[in-house]
């Protein structure tokens, strides 16, 4: 009788980690239309509170040397944005770095492991992320499950969106490393519009814990330093300008 019982339970431990294609494919397509969408709207306010225009409940933190931090509260936790001028950066340098695995050294150095897992379309891929012993708290020993959406509007703006998958959709990527998973790690991306003179005008946008799980005062301390991660990437693209593939 146990051998009978064994296999069946067993096969149904394996099945509560699993997803299938068509789930995953229709969650993140979902999600990153989403996050493109927000990431747009966050973008063209900026554009306009710089017109002169309202800045749709975003509150300006900091204005100085062509960089703007301000932040908007979305239901009990805030959203941060930059907004930097590169100048002597052209959006193809900077979108070679605005990428999930190069932010993601930025969020913390101690990155042990990027892979890639699979690819859902041309411009949408799942990427792994998992940190080491030497990571902050909130990464330390954890793998987070990513998607990475990369879209090219008609005016030749471009915008990347990258965000954590929820727990139970990661851990069916990746069953065997279930107990290291942390799901709904943050929301971010960032908006590329070209400028003159080989220029660029870069939004970043991060919610850091969109699910709410975390001490308020620890995540809006931790968004103000994710949301400056911009001034690496400027200095990571124009230092290898001619070696880093789009």
């Amino acid at each position: 009788m146990r051998n009978t019982r064994s296999p069946t339970t067993a096969s149904s431990c394996s099945r509560s980690w699993s997803i299938s294609e068509d789930s995953l494919r229709r969650y993140v397509n979902f999600a990153s239309e989403r996050c493109i969408q927000e990431l747009l709207a966050a973008s063209e306010s900026c554009s306009r509170a710089g017109a002169g225009g309202g800045g749709d409940g975003w509150k300006v933190l900091t204005f100085e040397n062509g960089v703007e931090i301000s932040k908007r509260r979305s239901s009990s936790l805030h959203v941060f944005r930059s907004r930097w001028l590169l100048r002597s950066v052209s959006p193809q340098q900077f979108i070679a770095v605005a990428n999930a695995i190069d932010a993601a050294k930025q969020w913390d150095p101690d990155l042990v492991e990027a892979k890639h897992i699979r690819d859902l379309n041309d411009n949408l891929s799942i990427i792994g992320l998992r940190f080491g012993d030497a990571s902050k708290p909130l990464f330390k020993k954890r793998e987070f499950i990513v998607y990475e959406r990369r879209e090219t509007l008609d005016d030749g703006t471009l915008v990347v969106a990258v965000a954590s998958l929820p727990k139970e959709i990661a851990a069916g990527l990746q069953p065997k490393n279930s107990n290291a998973i942390r799901g709904l790690l943050l929301q971010s991306g960032w908006v590329v519009e070209k400028l003159e003179d080989d220029s660029c005008m870069v939004t970043y946008v991060v919610q850091l814990d969109p699910a709410g799980w975390l001490p308020k005062c620890f995540v809006n301390r931790l968004n103000t330093k994710l949301v400056m991660i911009i001034e690496n990437l400027k200095k990571l693209a124009q230092a290898c300008p001619l070696d880093r593939g789009m």
